[in-house]
């Protein structure tokens, strides 16, 4: 027995409701949004600033230019254009949290990018992907912690590894570094990316220098076992990335993610980690070749001004002001 027809009063009702305005204006505004996120505000590079009290009293401000998760292909010229302006902020010393390559040809791209910005004392990590190329994924995935990570075919790393090097960034992974700018004495070490489980952080363990003004750790993945490891030997503050911010977020609402086991109320920004310690994680520049999307979070980049706290037994809560980058 064959399946029954729709009669021509039911396809008529279905197709009125398909017509209809409600139904039509929903439509319009989904493609409208996804127009935006994937063709405009995913381009919409931003500078942030944030004033953030963690250093030494006494000590000179130091300003730190903080960029993360750029995901550059070879052909991506104004997002590189937008990088290189940053050199015109004048920061002090840059700090690279990973995620630099989406492409096998793109550690050109990468270099000719940062090439002003490598000729100030920069330290950087790596992400996963530095080491492996993006695959494309189930979105619903990063709902679930626990899903299973896989990643793509193996990308450069130690190319763009040799050519950082080569003009003066220190890799701090799995490394304690100390060096002293413009009167600022920092002592400074990193562990490899925790969301693929690279971190070793008993490499770097212990307390950094207490004679420091500031003790800075860098990470790509802001995951809470490394950032409590960090806290509990003292350090003032923690730069990472991954997150994208949520990259996809909801107006009044937030990110719907991190991509890791940070709650969503640090997805990006500076935050409060422990009784002592900053957290300051970047949403980073780019986005995955197979998610090429952003709403209601922008690509950034943050200029950090830390200053004295002002009283060392309570610390200082912290100040964030925003502003735009022109793109030259």
């Amino acid at each position: 027995m064959g399946a029954q027809k729709p009669s021509p009063a039911h396809r008529a009702g279905l197709a009125g409701l398909l017509t209809s305005p409600a139904v039509v204006g929903l439509a319009t505004a989904g493609l409208g949004a996804l127009a935006y996120a994937t063709l405009i505000e995913r381009n919409l590079f931003t500078l942030r600033e944030a004033t953030l009290p963690v250093l030494e009293p006494g000590t000179p401000s130091l300003k730190i230019l903080h960029i993360s998760d750029a995901h550059m292909m070879p052909n991506q010229r104004l997002k590189a254009r937008w990088i290189a302006e940053l050199d015109r902020l004048d920061p002090d010393l840059v700090v690279n949290t990973g995620d630099n390559l989406s492409h096998p040809r793109a550690v050109p791209t990468v270099v000719q990018a940062y090439d002003r910005l490598l000729s100030r004392p920069g330290f950087f990590v790596f992400g996963s992907n530095d080491y492996f190329g993006p695959k494309p994924k189930n979105p619903f995935q990063y709902f679930d912690k626990d899903h299973k990570r896989s990643g793509g075919a193996p990308l450069p790393w130690r190319d763009m590894r040799s050519a950082f090097v080569e003009r003066g960034w220190v890799d701090l992974t799995h490394v304690r570094h100390e060096v002293e700018i413009n009167g600022v004495r920092i002592a400074a070490a990193g562990v490899d990316d925790p969301h693929i489980k690279r971190d070793r952080y008993e490499t770097i363990g212990g307390p950094p220098n207490p004679l420091a003004h500031l003790r800075l750790g860098v990470v790509h993945s802001p995951e809470p076992r490394v950032l409590d490891r960090f806290a509990d030997d003292g350090y003032d503050l923690v730069l990472a990335g991954h997150t994208h911010g949520g990259q996809l977020c909801l107006p009044f609402y937030g990110a719907l993610v991190t991509n890791c086991e940070l709650d969503r109320s640090r997805v990006k920004g500076p935050s409060q980690w422990g009784a002592h310690m900053k957290l300051h994680v970047s949403a980073g520049i780019g986005t995955s070749p197979w998610a090429p999307a952003r709403f209601c979070c922008r690509p950034e980049a943050t200029l950090l001004t830390l200053v004295p706290v002002k009283n060392p037994e309570m610390g200082s809560d912290h100040g964030v002001s925003h502003s735009e980058a022109s793109v030259g």
